[in-house]
């Protein structure tokens, strides 16, 4: 039976539909409401599954709106994030046993169970945004670009600067700082990028390297950051074939799948 997982994250939404050997995936930005924008999501999984609504054996929510989600036609229940992402690493990708997590608000350390997809241990930093979504939206803002060309141009870079600051309002000072004197934009994204990524190994550091590596949330398809955070940590991540940025709606669907399963045992 179809069974259907919602990450209603701060910035973005992301569903995810598996039943019948598919999987069928659906992004949006994230609304004011939490119910209407996942409503919108499993319309839109559901016309690409070619399915009705009462076919759905079981939805699961997950991310920060996932306590606004309730449906009494569909059996539903709520799962964690960090649950959810290191589910569905697993399921893109059976030997994950670390996870970077970067979305709009937060980033996050996650280590795997790989027999299992279970978390064995996570570090969050949500009192930071610095190297978050939000954070380098600004950051492309101030830069002039779009946010989906700040980490390609970042690559760009031919010069290394440093970015000293750990505060997201005194590292936009300092990018308008550098702004200033001259510095070319490409070189200053990199230098974001790079001050970020040292954020986020430390969080890993936190938690222990375990191959393999994997980068999921809203940030994981920006390439500037990947290349940062190999470079820094010194390991390779690894890119499944399914876009990691559903990471969590997919995890969040084979929770589904397990609680309808578990039901009807």
């Amino acid at each position: 039976m179809p069974a259907i997982g919602i990450d209603i994250g701060s910035r973005q939404a992301k569903a995810a539909l598996i039943g019948n050997g598919s999987v069928y995936t659906a992004i949006t930005s994230s609304g004011v409401d939490s119910q209407e924008t996942a409503d919108r999501l499993i319309g839109r999984l559901l016309r690409d599954a070619g399915i009705v609504r009462n076919d759905v054996a079981f939805v699961v929510g997950t991310g920060y709106g996932r306590i606004a989600l309730s449906y009494d036609d569909v059996p539903t229940t709520i799962v964690t994030e960090i649950s959810c992402h290191a589910m569905g690493a697993h399921a893109l990708n059976r030997g994950t046993r670390t996870i970077i997590d970067i979305g709009g608000q937060d980033a996050k350390a996650i280590r795997v169970d790989p027999d299992n997809g279970r978390v064995v241990e996570f570090v969050l930093n949500d009192k930071c945004a610095a190297g978050t979504g939000r954070f380098l939206e600004r950051i492309a803002e101030l830069l002039g670009y779009r946010l989906d060309e700040l980490g390609e141009k970042s690559l760009q870079a031919k010069k290394k600067i440093e970015i000293s600051s750990q505060c997201v309002v005194f590292a936009e000072s300092e990018v308008i700082s550098l702004k200033a004197k001259g510095e070319h934009p490409e070189d200053i994204a990199a230098a974001i990028h790079y001050a970020s990524a040292r954020r986020v190994r430390n969080l890993v550091n936190r938690v222990g390297l375990d191959p393999e590596l994997v980068f999921s949330g809203g940030v994981s398809n920006n390439l500037g950051m990947k290349r940062a955070l190999e470079d820094l940590i010194g390991h390779p991540i690894t890119t499944p074939k399914l876009d990691m940025v559903y990471a969590g709606a997919i995890g969040a669907a084979v929770i589904a799948q397990r609680h309808y399963q578990a039901g009807h045992a």
